[in-house]
């Protein structure tokens, strides 16, 4: 069975919004934490915002190990409309989001990656359909944001490494204990 990881970005406060207002000294250690993350993703889930904006940014952005991932990456994209932009490999979710993702990790293939978007994660986190939780939290409090945590129900999470970047953001990747 394929796994399904979100990988957030956070103020230590918890916000996911907006993390270019929060994080700015991206280092090599979060460049190799990235890299180890996507190694393992042959696909990932997006949701409609979060697609609206990549699309416009990641097919000519240089920045790597991200750029070349996301573009040759198969996108599924939880969406109720028709895709407006066109990016590679990209395909709207049909019907609902949870049992969709449930169809899809009993497919053969690597692990499934929830990147950036707030609303699918917490989606698949309440529905309880997440393997792995793996977060990079900066030294810095956003005070206001929509933060990844609220509204989910109590979930328990198991360690399973964590260590800090030259520049100081926490990554930190959890377990979902069923």
């Amino acid at each position: 069975m394929r796994k399904i990881v979100v990988y957030e970005l956070l103020s230590l406060d918890g916000v996911a919004e907006d993390p270019d207002a929060f994080f700015a000294d991206w280092d090599e250690a979060m460049d190799a934490n990235l890299a180890a993350v996507i190694a393992t993703q042959d696909a990932v889930i997006l949701g409609r915002r979060s697609y609206a904006e990549w699309a416009q940014f990641w097919p000519t952005s240089d920045i790597e190990p991200f750029a070349s991932f996301i573009n040759g990456v198969t996108k599924y994209v939880a969406t109720s409309t028709p895709l407006d932009l066109e990016w590679a490999n990209a395909t709207a979710v049909d019907g609902g989001l949870v049992g969709f993702v449930r169809d899809l990790r009993q497919q053969d293939g690597g692990d499934i990656g929830v990147h950036a978007s707030i609303s699918v994660a917490q989606a698949l986190l309440a529905a309880g359909v997440v393997d792995e939780l793996k977060v990079v939290i900066a030294p810095r409090i956003a005070g206001s944001g929509r933060r990844l945590l609220d509204g989910l129900p109590s979930i328990k999470l198991e360690s399973i490494q964590s260590g800090m970047s030259p520049t100081g953001y926490l990554m930190a990747d959890y377990r979902v204990v069923p």
